[in-house]
């Protein structure tokens, strides 16, 4: 059994029944595997030489942003260790070759306190001055859904997914899906926020326990991620921000304020989910408010009398 698609199919039933791994997980795997078989245009597995992968490496950085090419290599290197380890293929091609390339360092955006502010203040505004039950309930629940995202620094895939069940009103808690589904739990600190959860739970109970996941529309289906991106989208226009937001920076927003209000950095990670604190110190290089701060009231130059 050397025929590449066929390994590749079997390969991928792998990832999902043994490794259990996530569905957008899945589909990269796919998308990367199959674009791959399509470049060498080979059957046979035994075919795939060093210099094929070299051609294919090659011609990813030609079309490519450094993070996407790492990812693809990172898809293919997973898929020929396993055939090797099953004993598929005699050689793997990758063993005769060195990958090093460095990945530019891109700082997460975020949004100015004063916008995400001004963003919330016309939701609530929009809900006070709603013509409609409708379109009360829509800025109910768009209000509900920024003030989590900004509460917490949760993902929008983490907000999307989670169940009544894993929210507890009462003490402020939440229990949230992330990455590789690991578990972890933040607290909502603010007594506002809070409140307005509990004022949307009870106007989309209905929906809620229609579909089971605490964001629904008004259809009583589970709120999409791109029902909240044009969400944002339609209140970014009403309050001409000319920043584009997605709702990642709500989340960068998060960590970088905690960052520059002094908050241990191990904190930040753990509420933000990540596996490594490599990944939570990008977060340093944007703190540029707290580094103004700190040089203009401790650097000693400030004391000099000249």
């Amino acid at each position: 059994m050397n025929n590449l698609e066929t390994l590749i199919k079997h390969y991928l039933e792998y990832c999902n029944t043994q490794k259990r791994l996530d569905s957008k997980t899945l589909k990269a795997y796919n998308i990367d595997l199959r674009q791959f078989s399509k470049f060498v245009g080979v059957c046979d597995i035994t075919n795939i030489s060093s210099e094929m992968l070299e051609d294919y490496i090659g011609a990813l950085h030609n079309s490519y942003k450094p993070k996407t090419v790492k990812r693809k290599i990172a898809s293919l290197k997973s898929f020929f260790h396993h055939l090797e380890y099953k004993e598929m293929i005699n050689r793997n091609p990758f063993n005769r070759i060195q990958i090093r390339f460095r990945e530019p360092v891109i700082l997460p955006k975020t949004i100015p306190l004063h916008t995400v502010e001004k963003f919330l203040t016309t939701i609530y505004r929009q809900r006070d001055i709603a013509k409609t039950e409708y379109q009360r309930k829509n800025s109910l629940r768009d209000a509900a859904v920024i003030e989590l995202l900004f509460a917490t620094g949760m993902r929008i895939s983490e907000l999307c997914a989670l169940k009544s069940s894993d929210i507890n009103l009462y003490d402020g808690s939440i229990l949230i899906y992330g990455k590789g589904s690991k578990e972890r739990k933040i607290q909502i600190g603010t007594v506002s926020v809070i409140n307005i959860l509990k004022e949307y739970s009870t106007s989309f109970r209905d929906e809620i326990n229609n579909c089971n996941h605490f964001f629904a529309n008004q259809s009583g289906n589970p709120l999409s991620d791109q029902a909240v991106r044009r969400m944002i989208n339609k209140y970014a226009k009403l309050v001409s921000i000319d920043l584009h937001i997605t709702p990642h920076m709500f989340r960068h927003t998060f960590a970088t304020s905690l960052l520059e209000a002094d908050v241990d950095i191990r904190y930040i990670q753990e509420m933000l989910g990540h596996s490594s604190i490599n990944i939570t110190e990008i977060y340093t290089h944007v703190a540029l408010a707290k580094q103004k701060s700190i040089l203009s009231t401790k650097h000693p130059r400030n004391n000099f009398n000249i």
